[in-house]
C-alpha cells in the first residue's frame, strides 16, 4: 500500500494540504517501507493558481487522480471539501497534530494515528477547499 504525506521538505508535515510543495509517498508492505518517492505538487488548486476560482470548476480532480494509487493521505491541515473528496474517492484522509513525517508514518502503520478533521486549514475557506 502507498501512503502520501504532504511535506515541503520531506521531513515535516505541511500545515496546508493544498499549498504543500509536494508529497512524500511511502510504499509499505506489512510494517516495512519498501520504497519512498517525492511527488512535487503540480496538481492542487493552490499549485495551479485556482485558489480564488470558486467552486464552479473541478478543483480536486487532478489531486484525486495524482494520489489515486495511495491508500491514505496525511496532512497537518486540510480543508473539509478535499477531506471529504479524498474519502469519497476511497482514500483515507488524516488531519494530524503530528508534524514529523516519519513519526506520522509510524503511527499510521501501527494504527495509532489520530485523525483531527476539525483542525481544517489555516485560512478562511476552511470548510470549502
Amino acid at each position: 500500500m502507498k501512503i502520501a504525506i504532504a511535506s515541503d521538505d520531506e521531513r515535516t508535515i505541511s500545515s496546508h494540504f493544498g499549498q504543500t510543495r509536494g508529497f512524500v509517498i511511502f510504499e509499505v508492505e506489512g510494517k516495512k517501507v519498501k520504497n519512498r518517492e517525492y511527488r512535487p505538487n503540480t496538481f492542487t488548486g493552490h499549485a495551479r493558481g485556482l485558489e480564488s476560482a470558486g467552486h464552479e470548476i473541478d478543483r480536486h480532480g487532478l489531486i484525486l487522480s495524482a494520489l489515486s494509487d495511495c491508500k491514505a493521505v496525511l496532512s497537518h491541515g486540510m480543508g473539509r471539501r478535499i477531506y471529504d473528496d479524498l474519502k469519497g474517492a476511497g482514500i483515507e484522509a488524516f488531519v494530524t497534530d503530528e508534524t514529523e513525517v516519519q513519526k506520522a508514518l509510524d503511527l499510521y502503520i501501527n494504527g495509532e494515528l489520530i485523525d483531527r478533521p476539525e483542525r481544517g486549514c489555516s485560512h478562511k475557506h476552511e470548510l470549502s477547499e
